[in-house]
């Protein structure tokens, strides 16, 4: 077999360069594999980085989350409060009306000004009533509740249980669920013939 020498000096370039070239990637795989094993501990430590400051950035918002909660609950408990506030001046401004109706003089009986003066104390009750404010029982014959009753005074010989409420003295009431002005109430003193209680 006859070889050609230009075609074989021609290949053996070919295969030269392809040596050279694959030298020149195999180097170049060094260096890539080199310049990652270098960065490798920096990503680990960017990624650290990055993970701390997401935690940080959450832990912000969560608290920024609970602030405005917060805010807004004591916003809205002030402005309870001050509706409480402006209820109970109001709540003092109807027993006036109440006893004044009350105590409206006979001759006053039928009088448009007199029944102006009630029709103006049943818009103050409803106006009351739409706040979400209640009267408390306290008629004769309930049971006293120091949550809401005060007792000012007791009444003997009523021949009723010993804190049974006999009176009214002023109207009390909740806002809610809550007590805004406890009920003042007369209740029913021990009867005579009970046993004094031990003295300590």
């Amino acid at each position: 077999m006859v070889v050609d020498s230009r075609k074989l000096k021609k290949l053996q370039d070919e295969h030269k360069a392809l040596v050279a070239q694959l030298k020149e990637t195999m180097a170049e795989r060094d260096d890539l594999r080199t310049r990652f094993d270098d960065l490798a501990p920096r990503a680990d430590e960017l990624q650290a980085k990055v993970d701390e400051y997401i935690g940080a950035l959450q832990r912000e918002r969560a608290e920024f989350t609970n602030y405005k909660r917060r805010v807004a609950d004591e916003r809205e408990a002030a402005r309870g409060l001050a509706a409480e506030i402006l209820v109970t001046k109001i709540l003092g401004l109807a027993d006036d009306f109440d006893r004044a109706i009350e105590n409206r003089p006979a001759a006053l009986e039928g009088d448009a000004w007199a029944d102006g003066i009630a029709a103006i104390d049943r818009k103050l009750r409803a106006l009351i009533e739409s706040e979400g404010v209640t009267p408390i029982e306290a008629g004769p014959g309930t049971a006293f509740d120091p949550r809401e009753h005060e007792a000012v005074t007791t009444v003997p010989g009523t021949g009723r249980p010993e804190n049974e409420i006999v009176g009214e003295i002023r109207r009390g009431y909740r806002l809610g669920n809550r007590v805004i002005r406890p009920s003042l109430v007369a209740v029913a003193a021990a009867p005579d013939d009970a046993p004094a209680a031990p003295a300590n």
